[in-house]
């Protein structure tokens, strides 16, 4: 093929998937709907695996006074997130950071604000080492579930072995990656039903992809392009907290968090990574301030010059990328036996 057929073919090939990329009749970015749940190979799904992991995230016992697990601070009636700015530990220690939510977890590259977990089985276990989260250590928390024959055998049971570590970051990763969300007006929108969205929202998508600079950020089917960004957020004190900074030790990531998903976000209020905003319109004025100056804002920052009309568009929008998700109860929990509760070592539901 000659340089200039080559040329031609490219160009087609760009112009195809740009169009690929956009919802039909819109002209604008689709972010299109999500792809299967991503499943590590050394830890696949099981129906029994993922019972266990649901009773371990419901798991009081996992703390070091037996009061907080991981359904406190990840609320599955509170959208999987918290209501709180940042959430209470064990010895009522407040933290300095928002819950986040546990719904689509599972596509996140990176896991916590400053990305310091690289998967959610990584993550499964921060929490409860944590001095003010759950404040236990792994080693005693395993002695605590091999003290409990009803985990004892659940254990046996996914994994030929009693309670390791290794096996309740599995469990509780593996019950994690089925906290999926599902149809929103957004995608039932992009799927050709028109009247799925508002006429709010639908400038509101229009705005998103031009105008209020939202897609350079948020793009993708999870809406986030699961990077770190800078937004000033907390760094209008002398000693700001230095998120991903504390991970990469590079000066260029002072003040830079990851960037969440927008899914199912008009239900998981506060906002931010310290939960300084209560509501969406709170977080689009101040994106619409160009966030907080500082010598590390990240470039794409800038003030938008929105009306309010506008970033209540830009709301109706957000809110119309809630999607149906999984809302449960705590399951029955295994007791603790006679020696462990007259101990004290397996704690009181």
């Amino acid at each position: 093929m000659s340089r200039m057929g080559m040329c031609v073919w490219v160009m087609l090939a760009l112009v195809l998937a740009g169009s690929a990329g956009r919802a039909s009749g819109s002209g604008f970015l689709a972010n299109g709907p999500l792809p299967p749940v991503p499943v590590p190979a050394d830890n696949p799904q099981t129906d029994a695996k993922i019972r266990l992991g649901r009773a371990l995230y419901f798991e009081p016992r996992l703390s070091a006074d037996n009061t907080i697990s991981c359904a406190t601070c990840h609320n599955p009636k509170t959208g999987w997130a918290n209501i709180t700015p940042t959430d209470t530990g064990i010895g009522k220690q407040v933290g300095d950071r928002n819950s986040g939510t546990i719904v689509n977890s599972a596509y996140m590259q990176f896991q916590f604000w400053d990305g310091r977990a690289g998967s959610l089985e990584e993550q499964a276990l921060g929490p409860i080492h944590n001095p003010i989260e759950m404040g236990e250590t792994l080693d005693n928390v395993v002695r605590k579930l091999n003290a409990i024959p009803g985990y004892r055998d659940m254990f046996q049971d996914v994994f030929g072995t009693d309670a390791t570590t290794d096996g309740i970051a599995k469990a509780i990763a593996a019950f994690e990656r089925t906290i999926v969300s599902g149809p929103s007006p957004y995608s039932r929108y992009l799927a050709g039903d028109r009247e799925a969205m508002s006429p709010a929202a639908v400038r509101g998508q229009a705005l998103f992809n031009g105008k209020g600079h939202c897609s350079a950020c948020h793009s993708g089917p999870l809406f986030s392009d699961q990077g770190f960004h800078n937004l000033g957020v907390g760094m209008q004190v002398a000693s700001p907290n230095p998120g991903r900074q504390k991970v990469t030790n590079k000066p260029g990531d002072l003040g830079r968090y990851k960037t969440p998903t927008l899914l199912n976000v008009a239900v998981t209020a506060p906002f931010l990574h310290d939960g300084s905003e209560k509501t969406l319109l709170d977080v689009m004025m101040f994106y619409n301030r160009g966030g907080v100056p500082n010598p590390n804002l990240d470039p794409q920052m800038l003030p938008l010059a929105l009306t309010k009309k506008e970033m209540q568009d830009l709301v109706a929008f957000m809110e119309a990328l809630t999607g149906t998700y999984p809302v449960m109860e705590a399951p029955p929990l295994p007791p603790d036996s006679p020696a462990s509760a007259e101990t004290g070592k397996g704690g009181a539901l």
